[in-house]
């Protein structure tokens, strides 16, 4: 399902919204399956305005289908391979991140999701010299911290602002907040922060560290809208990687299973969500490092063979 918002589609005001929902129209699903005259009365509203709404409504939610040629053709023009800046990330990755994809780093406190993230978006923006939008929703990025991995990367006082210019970052702490920002972005925003990066490169990389910091809280019991809005922001981060070209990393809690063994949050309805999972652990004392992590392939479309393990400094 997906829950009505002001601004979906021309004409969908605030207003507009909160009429619907008093009549018990509530989601996208709702509108196209009501009789269309009989709601516009109730809602005093023109029966022209809500058919029009309908009709964009229904454009923007409704497949279309596509012969398998033609992904195919789509999938050679559009797909990049994004580094890491980890070597042996990078291995696991079969190469790195991959654009029009969304790869998911899951892990407990402490497992270096947040490094890991930090890394990609320093090497993005000062190696290959492309954007990254950062969107943070728990507060741990900041600028003195990638200044000091840039610092680490490049002697260059300019080089690291330009650095820095490339990384836009936005600190959200509620899910709608974040749907808000994506579907912004979406709508042209990408563009200008692609537009405002230094050196003319455009956004090659999203990162949304963490994703499940905003939706978890909304999952579990009767919470049936947090299903909704988790499947929403699913759907813009998909979108985004495939139409901008963009590569999509965001980072995941882990839960217990049954048999005790770690296994990503937000449930069963996310798994399908990202094409590439790693899961990231401690390693203490592997190699006689205590800050080494053990980076562990547990989901990807593309890997038949090769290392499944690493580990990360």
């Amino acid at each position: 399902m997906v829950v009505l918002r002001a601004g979906m589609c021309p004409g969908l005001d605030e207003g507009l919204v909160g009429d619907l929902r008093a009549a018990g129209i509530k989601t996208v699903e709702d509108v196209v399956s009501s009789d269309t005259e009989e709601l516009a009365q109730r809602c005093n509203v023109s029966y022209k305005a809500l058919f029009a709404i309908r009709r964009v409504l229904l454009a923007q939610h409704t497949a279309f289908p596509v012969s398998g040629a033609d992904l195919y053709e789509e999938l050679l023009s559009s797909t990049a391979i994004v580094s890491t800046g980890n070597p042996g990330l990078d291995k696991l990755l079969d190469s790195g991140l991959y654009t029009g994809e969304i790869t998911e780093l899951c892990g407990g406190p402490a497992s270096g999701k947040s490094q890991v993230c930090f890394g990609v978006a320093v090497h993005v923006s000062c190696r290959l010299k492309q954007g990254v939008v950062f969107i943070d929703t728990t507060g741990g990025l900041s600028a003195g911290r990638l200044l000091q991995m840039l610092r680490a990367e490049t002697s260059g006082v300019e080089e690291q602002m330009e650095a820095l210019q490339r990384v836009r970052v936005f600190r959200l702490f509620s899910v709608f907040c974040l749907l808000d920002c994506l579907c912004e972005l979406r709508g042209g925003g990408l563009q200008q922060a692609a537009a405002a990066a230094a050196g003319g490169g455009s956004v090659k990389a999203l990162i949304v560290d963490s994703v499940s910091a905003v939706i978890a809280p909304l999952l579990g019991g009767k919470q049936n809208e947090g299903m909704s809005l988790m499947m929403q922001v699913a759907g813009v981060l998909k979108t985004m990687a495939k139409d901008f070209n963009v590569a999509a990393l965001v980072t995941n809690h882990v839960t217990r299973g049954l048999g005790g063994e770690l296994q990503p949050g937000l449930g069963a309805s996310w798994g399908p969500v990202p094409r590439t999972r790693v899961l990231l652990e401690r390693a203490e004392g592997a190699a006689g490092h205590t800050s080494v992590r053990a980076a562990t392939l547990i989901k990807s479309s593309r890997r038949v063979r090769g290392p499944c393990r690493a580990f990360l400094k």
